[in-house]
């Protein structure tokens, strides 16, 4: 039951929405005539600047004056082109996550509060911000160790953060709920199971402790590989609402010219880079979801180093395998076996025709062949299948879409490394190497062993599962024969809660038109 406050938020959503232009830039293709008369009117109530600037302009503006909250909410946004449209997207992606600090005093409390020690204790040097996010801000500062001082970066959530996002959120679910009831054709999308999502991957995000353990599971997974690492994080100072983790002293992947005066070897790096991130998605199913080229440095030594993992993407070995075997469809241009895995894994109803799947995945694949290797893109050829799969009824993949819309970016900077770039040729040794091992004779070995210990762990289990089957089954008799029942108690605390949702909807609809009539007297 939404309250009546987010319907207040609602009401200005759409009313900053309108003043700063987005309305009136949208896509208007297809919309009823209704639609198009409502985004005609909304132009009229935008400001003179927004009616002079592009769509992500007035995008950008819109977002910073509804707060820190929905700078969050657009960047979650980008990650979801099947959701918003590629297009929207795009400008989405364009946001930038800088916002004004907050004050140094509220950082020392908000660590003292956290760690339950005087920041005096915790570092020898602890020093004003240097950067600040939508949730939180960056410090420098310095610790004692055995051999002398050593500068870190302390991470501190932004006061007050978790209530705002809680209150915003509360519209979102608003909005998703009337999208499914009045909008029947977009429930395939499944926006009030993206909100959640959202909901859930910003809850992580706000506990620093999540995101330490994210760059531990990282570091240990990719010790040994070439060329990449993570900052090391350090657990003493670490809390809910503080991670302090190892001082990065590189170049930004972004300062090309830069990575060229330090004498690093561009070609060499987007084979890493993309090398890396695979390794991370087939090898392991954790990966890295935000890379973008501001949160790369190059170190002295030349590995990439990644930081904020506060969004991270895991995928199950299902989704692994479906991944592997459709690149390897494509590059053997086995298109029936592509359709044959969306298929298998049931992500296309099986009422439709692999055959006529088969026929769409084929005007994807065939296009591609015969070009120069570093003109097709992989991200590019993933988009297009998620386009072709929403004839076919596909449902939306959370997990899937998140990896397509970070394979854009970390092929965008590898591009921007390497104008040249063989994506292919530089994702063959790690594509080629989980193909063999996973889809082979060794596959096989693995299932029948992964077969076995979920046999054994059913077998443990067996006499739990009877015992609590013979007691549902008895509930299950005794309410035939005698009715379900509510005592006085719960019969009359349902009356109450009915009489109170009754009187909480009449409440926000004489709240909206109370607003809406404001607004329009403002407006005169």
């Amino acid at each position: 039951m939404s309250t009546p406050g987010a319907y207040f938020r609602l009401v200005r959503i759409g009313w900053v929405l309108v003043r700063e232009g987005v309305v009136s830039a949208l896509p208007s293709e297809n919309l009823p005539a209704f639609a198009q008369l409502g985004q005609s009117v909304a132009g009229l109530f935008s400001r003179r600047r927004a009616r002079n600037s592009d769509r992500s302009d007035r995008l950008a503006r819109a977002i910073e004056r509804l707060g820190p909250s929905y700078v969050k909410i657009g960047q979650f946004l980008a990650t979801r082109p099947d959701v918003v449209g590629a297009d929207f997207a795009n400008d989405l992606a364009f946001l930038q996550d800088r916002m004004a600090t907050f004050p140094t005093t509220e950082a020392r409390a908000a660590i003292e509060g956290s760690l339950g020690r005087p920041v005096s204790e915790l570092y020898s040097r602890f020093d004003e911000p240097i950067a600040a996010a939508s949730i939180a801000q960056v410090h420098p500062a310095k610790v004692l160790t055995a051999d002398g001082e050593k500068k870190v970066a302390v991470k501190v959530i932004r006061p007050g953060i978790r209530q705002r996002f809680a209150n915003d959120l509360e519209a979102m679910y608003l909005v998703s709920h009337m999208q499914e009831r009045l909008l029947p054709h977009t429930r395939r999308l499944r926006p009030v199971e993206v909100t959640k999502t959202l909901e859930q991957t910003t809850k992580i995000e706000m506990d620093l402790r999540l995101e330490a353990a994210a760059l531990s599971e990282i570091a240990e997974n990719s010790k040994n590989d070439p060329g990449f690492r993570v900052p090391a994080v350090d657990w003493e100072r670490t809390g809910r609402d503080v991670v302090t983790m190892e001082w990065i002293d590189g170049i930004k992947m972004s300062d090309v010219e830069g990575l060229i005066a330090a004498g690093h070897d561009l070609n060499a790096l987007a084979d890493t880079l993309i090398q890396s991130f695979l390794r991370h998605t087939l090898r392991d199913g954790f990966f890295h979801a935000d890379m973008h080229q501001g949160n790369l440095f190059v170190d002295p030594a030349g590995m990439i180093v990644a930081v904020d993992f506060g969004i991270v993407g895991r995928l199950g070995k299902k989704e692994r395998r479906f991944l592997a075997e459709i690149l390897y469809g494509f590059i053997t241009r086995d298109y029936r076996r592509v359709a044959d895995v969306h298929f298998e894994a049931g992500y296309v109803p099986s009422h439709h025709d692999v055959a006529s799947f088969a026929q769409a995945i084929r005007a994807i694949g065939e296009p591609i062949h015969g070009q120069p290797a570093e003109t097709i893109s992989m991200a590019k050829l993933l988009t297009l299948l998620f386009e072709v799969t929403e004839l076919f009824d596909m449902e939306t993949r959370p997990e899937l879409v998140m990896l397509q819309k970070t394979m854009v970016v970390v092929e965008g900077v590898a591009r921007t490394l390497n104008p040249r770039f063989n994506m292919w040729k530089a994702s063959e040794p790690v594509v080629g190497a989980w193909i063999r091992d996973n889809l082979g004779p060794r596959r096989i070995v693995s299932d029948v062993r992964e077969g076995l210990h979920a046999a054994l762990r059913l077998a443990e289990a067996a006499p739990e599962i009877a015992a609590k089957t013979e007691k549902f089954s008895r509930q299950i008799t005794d309410m035939a024969e005698s009715g379900l029942r509510f005592d006085a108690e719960t019969a009359e605390a349902i009356g109450r809660s009915e009489a109170r949702h009754g009187r909480m909807g009449r409440l926000a609809l004489w709240v909206i038109a109370a607003t809406l009539i404001y607004i329009a007297w403002k407006l005169v």
